[in-house]
């Protein structure tokens, strides 16, 4: 039973009924994704899903408040395979009622002048009857139509269709991040995916780094940075493979990345390894020494060790010249096996701005 507050009109606002707009009231609008995307710029956005589905990965900048936990989602579910809507619907109220004036309070300090942004996974009785109850407080509520669900279907069919999009590609210990830092500051649009993954694409590569995202949440930060484009113009990212770290690309920006212009870059390889022992020397011992024996399978334990007691012996150059062998390999493999429009290019020292700068001037004739 649903207690009554200054918030609420009588129970009989709620239409008994068998479509799934059973929360609809005259007020809260329904925006398809591009919409509701274009007024996340200026609008605050609330995920009423469970604190287990936004955690697994949500809207960049949307703030949870749940209309059902875990386990009280777990519980209507369960009712509603086993017993039917209705009573879904009714144990769903009973959950719900005590916890009203809660959600109130909280989405009133959220909104922006009185007006708020709502979504669930379908854009459903969820996220409808919490647009609901906050127009009875006078917010004024746009919710998704289709909720996250559609939201991700959207990003996929956005993110493979990037039209002036440049790969950097090189070598391990080329720069390349350094390059597309650089750049950035030049003022380009760039994809930085180790930041967004809190890694830096191999065994070393969460050493020092936060925990990585879930891959949903690597997709939808990547997503919200494209968003911020001018599409118009070119938009630079580095080559990887389809995983960093333990999280993956979206197919379509994958594919995309493979078919469009790629830019190798070719580096001395003794100012790749002075880059190497810059960033990875100073790394906590114990940590890369696991690293190194990580990579037993792929090197043979002989070599493995070798590797390792150069390591042990402070001999960081000979640690990374003996990984520049193998990482050299794989980087061809992958190459020859993903890249079809390649143009190679070399690279005077190790100065990121240099070979920036280089390469925008290169750009424009490649497009």
């Amino acid at each position: 039973m649903i207690k009554k507050s200054k918030f609420l009109k009588p129970l009989h606002i709620f239409e008994r009924c068998n479509n799934t707009n059973i929360f609809a009231s005259d007020f809260m609008q329904n925006l398809i994704t591009e919409e509701f995307l274009i007024l996340k710029k200026n609008l605050p956005l609330l995920d009423v899903r469970s604190p287990g589905e936004y955690n697994e990965g949500h809207i960049t900048g949307a703030i949870n408040i749940p209309i059902f936990d875990d386990k009280e989602r777990e519980i209507v579910g369960t009712i509603y395979k086993k017993q039917g809507r209705l009573p879904a619907i009714e144990k769903g109220l009973e959950i719900v009622g005590p916890k009203m004036v809660e959600f109130v309070q909280k989405a009133l300090k959220i909104s922006s002048s009185n007006q708020l942004l709502v979504h669930c996974w379908r854009g459903g009785m969820r996220s409808e009857s919490m647009a609901w109850l906050f127009e009875r407080a006078g917010i004024n509520c746009f919710v998704l139509q289709g909720g996250y669900k559609s939201y991700r279907n959207y990003l996929f069919e956005k993110v493979g269709n990037i039209p002036h999009l440049i790969v950097i590609e090189g070598h391990t210990g080329s720069g390349k991040t350094e390059i597309l830092q650089s750049l950035k500051t030049m003022g380009e649009q760039v994809i930085d995916l180790e930041s967004f993954a809190h890694h830096r694409g191999s065994v070393f590569g969460g050493i020092g780094q936060p925990i990585q995202p879930m891959t949903q949440q690597f997709q939808n930060d990547i997503f919200d940075e494209i968003l911020r484009f001018d599409l118009s113009k070119i938009v630079w990212i580095e080559g990887e493979s389809q995983t960093v770290g333990r999280v993956f690309l979206p197919d379509p920006l994958w594919q995309r990345m493979n078919e469009v212009p790629c830019i190798e870059i070719l580096v001395p390889k003794a100012n790749r390894i002075s880059r190497l022992v810059n960033e990875y020397g100073s790394l906590p011992v114990e940590l890369m020494e696991n690293a190194i024996g990580s990579l037993s399978k792929r090197l043979g334990d002989k070599r493995m060790k070798e590797i390792l007691s150069h390591y042990l012996d402070n001999n960081l150059y000979a640690v990374a010249d003996q990984l520049l062998e193998y990482y050299d390999q794989t980087y061809q493999y992958s190459r020859d096996r993903y890249k079809k429009k390649t143009i190679k290019i070399e690279l005077p020292n190790g100065d990121a701005d240099t070979h920036a700068e280089i390469i925008l001037k290169m750009s424009n004739t490649i497009l």
